[in-house]
């Protein structure tokens, strides 16, 4: 039996409850890690633990909100005591605000989006970053957009924050290159999802008219979010650090 990709490795994911934080959580599991399922929806990071133990993995879960910086010490204090260690985080959790021209947005909305997409990186990224240290390294991958790549319009809170997952990653990624712990980040295009079906349901036909201008000819499925994550966690990404990977059927190739 070849050996997996992830084989004992302990993973937090977060914003795990749903979307390309399920399937990633779960395909992680699939390649031999131990997950910590992180989301403020409690019953539904049960519910993503279940399957995964019930597929013959190992998971356990942590209501945590990335906003609120004890509630993120508190998760990574919980994972030292019950683990021990941990090896793999992908900072995921996210918003994606309303559609909203920049000059009608907000403080309200600009801070809700800031709040969660780029503060609950960087609080997360900040504990985990201790704990990787005092065991010798890690791998994060954190999700940005490709929208952090490009102006996308009537979205200022979610472009801006997503241009601030960039940086972050490339800040971060330089400052502990030399400590074992490599930083990168995904930027997926268009997913299906909850937060895009939301989207949908507030402008109609949105999703439909989005498939038909991607290169690929469709829009992109969780699980496929999921591998460019795991290929990043895994050794076959081992000189790879400070890196946006785009996972978006051609978009931005334009």
């Amino acid at each position: 039996m070849s050996k997996k990709m992830l084989d004992g490795k302990v993973s937090l994911v977060t914003g795990a409850a749903s979307g390309i934080g399920k399937a990633t959580a779960i395909e992680m599991a699939r390649e031999g890690a131990v997950l910590i399922i992180a989301d403020l929806e409690e019953d539904k990071c049960e519910a993503v633990k279940e399957t995964i133990n019930q597929e013959g993995g190992k998971a356990f879960s942590l209501p945590t909100d990335v906003s609120d910086e004890d509630s993120v010490r508190k998760m990574i204090e919980t994972i030292r005591e019950k683990v021990g260690r941990l090896d793999i985080a992908f900072n995921n959790a996210g918003v994606g605000g309303k559609f909203i021209k920049t000059d009608e947005c907000d403080l309200l909305e600009w801070t809700k989006v800031i709040n969660v997409n780029l503060t609950g990186v960087w609080l997360c990224m900040k504990h985990e970053i201790q704990l990787m240290l005092a065991n010798g390294g890690g791998n994060i991958v954190n999700t940005a957009s490709v929208a952090g790549l490009v102006g996308m319009g009537y979205a200022p809170a979610y472009t801006a924050s997503k241009h601030g997952v960039i940086g972050l990653t490339k800040n971060a990624a330089l400052e502990y290159a030399k400590k074992n712990i490599r930083i990168n980040a995904i930027c997926p295009g268009v997913v299906e999802t909850n937060m895009t079906k939301t989207a949908d349901t507030n402008r109609p036909g949105w999703l439909e008219a989005t498939a038909k201008l991607e290169p690929i000819g469709r829009i992109a499925q969780p699980k496929e979010m999921a591998s460019a994550v795991i290929w990043l966690c895994s050794d076959g990404a081992s000189y790879v650090t400070g890196h946006s990977m785009v996972v978006d059927g051609g978009f931005v190739a334009r």
